[in-house]
């Protein structure tokens, strides 16, 4: 890529130059002053969907123009975030827009993004990394091309418009921007589906934890998510069921950890962890391939140890095809297999091992005309299906895959376009085609096209205040 303008030539950071210092000083003083009147945050309601053609095809003039940011700061999965504006805006002004943790520094030749969300480099040394920076591109409706101005001299002016940042050694993101705006649309619809009275998703909390999944997914947090109307945030309806559902068993606890570390959640103080449910005679958290996994991938996220009995457990209940099965007598299936696989992978086995290879061949003979996946590819007349396709899809990003490669397509058409063709206008998914609105297949869907694969973090939970 080419580093922008005169900072650009410097060899780092890609944002950002104009003219002179004193230019420079100026304009982003100017830029901070008219973010409040001339932006807002996009509120999660009618953005374009995968099926509409202008989702990532700026073509509207600004009047309420909704634009989208994406970030990657690593090298899989990113984030994206909507934003509205209703003048032309900068390159910079629009990613300060997005609510996210921006550091810009004026470094003599202008003002430069230094770090987004803590990846990058301090205030005071903003070329801190002899090879990696912030690079800065555009979707042009088939892919992404590098900005040949800086961040502070582009100009975006049409709705539908697609930004893209990714730190590393000016790369371009890795996601394409239809698949983003995507992700985007399914959250956006999730958050219309949160009840205003309760702030939850109907009186379980089944719902709630896949919600949370996709939000951490999206580097986004439970106690931030409140209904357009109400005043109960997501995270006031976990604190009220978390106890409950971490007793339900094993598979419940590890999700909901998994989840909790991804969106920010805290812990019920009689709550319990993963850790409680591994068994010494068993050498494992549960006797079943399908609970077991969980367990591992919650004990994981919690920055905690597993003991190695429980991954060569998981091991053990590989089948011969390959595939796992969630319990004796069920038979192999792609959802189970993908868990297994993104469960091996976090505790360390390469992806090249045996294991792993054998259950992405299993995955691979899923894959059917449309680039979707069925859940049981013995039983091809049943079709593949939005759940067990984003399965998959987290399950590739966990290997290493390039899930928009020829490998893993058929006739062109990948996973992730299986996706976005079962993506209906408001935002949602379906399960398969002509089913309706399905809240799961949305959630996991805004995941696996966010490029994510669990555990999506890996921390501690502080205890929820009284």
């Amino acid at each position: 890529m080419k580093k922008n303008d005169r900072i650009s030539r410097r060899g780092r950071c890609a944002a950002v130059a104009i003219a002179s210092a004193a230019v420079g000083t100026l304009w982003l003083l100017a830029a901070f002053a008219l973010l409040r009147p001339a932006i807002a945050q996009a509120a999660p309601a009618a953005l374009p969907t995968a099926r509409q053609d202008s989702a990532v095809t700026a073509t509207t003039p600004v009047s309420g123009a909704v634009a989208h940011i994406v970030v990657q700061a690593d090298g899989t999965g990113s984030l994206v975030r909507p934003i509205t504006f209703t003048a032309p805006i900068s390159g910079i002004q629009a990613l300060l827009s997005t609510g996210l943790s921006v550091t810009v520094g004026d470094t003599g030749f202008g003002p430069a993004v230094c770090a987004i969300e803590g990846t990058g480099c301090p205030v005071d040394d903003c070329f801190c990394d002899p090879k990696r920076f912030w690079s800065y591109s555009s979707w042009d409706g088939t892919q992404w091309q590098p900005y040949q101005v800086g961040a502070s001299q582009s100009v975006i002016s049409m709705t539908g418009a697609v930004e893209g940042w990714r730190w590393g050694e000016g790369d371009n993101p890795t996601l394409a921007a239809p698949q983003a705006v995507a992700a985007a649309n399914a959250l956006a619809w999730l958050h219309g589906q949160q009840d205003a009275a309760t702030g939850g998703y109907g009186d379980g909390l089944g719902g709630a934890v896949e919600v949370m999944l996709a939000l951490g997914a999206n580097d986004e947090k439970i106690g931030d998510w409140r209904p357009v109307t109400g005043t109960r945030t997501l995270g006031n309806f976990v604190r009220l069921r978390a106890t409950r559902y971490s007793r339900q068993g094993v598979a419940e606890a590890g999700k909901l950890a998994v989840a909790a570390v991804g969106s920010g959640a805290c812990r019920t103080v009689r709550s319990l962890q993963t850790s409680a449910y591994y068994s010494e005679t068993l050498g494992a958290y549960a006797p079943d391939s399908g609970f077991n996994a969980w367990g591992i991938l919650g004990t994981l996220a919690l920055s905690q140890t597993v003991p190695p009995s429980a991954v060569e457990a998981l091991v053990a209940q590989q089948q011969p095809n390959g595939g796992w099965e969630w319990q004796p007598g069920f038979g192999t299936d792609t959802n189970t297999t993908a868990v297994a696989v993104q469960t091996l992978v976090a505790a360390g086995y390469p992806v090249t091992a045996t294991e792993v290879v054998s259950g992405l061949a299993f995955l691979k003979s899923a894959q059917v005309a449309g680039g979707g996946f069925l859940y049981d590819p013995a039983a091809p007349e049943n079709g593949a299906d939005a759940n067990s396709t984003a399965y998959v899809l987290m399950a590739l990003s966990a290997a290493g895959e390039d899930g928009g490669s020829e490998q893993w397509s058929v006739d062109g058409s990948t996973a992730a376009d299986f996706l976005r063709s079962l993506q209906l206008p408001d935002g949602s998914l379906e399960w398969q085609a002509g089913t309706g609105p399905n809240l799961l297949a949305t959630a996991q869907a805004a995941t696996a096209l966010l490029g994510k694969s669990y555990p999506l973090a890996v921390g501690t939970l502080s205890a929820c205040r009284r």
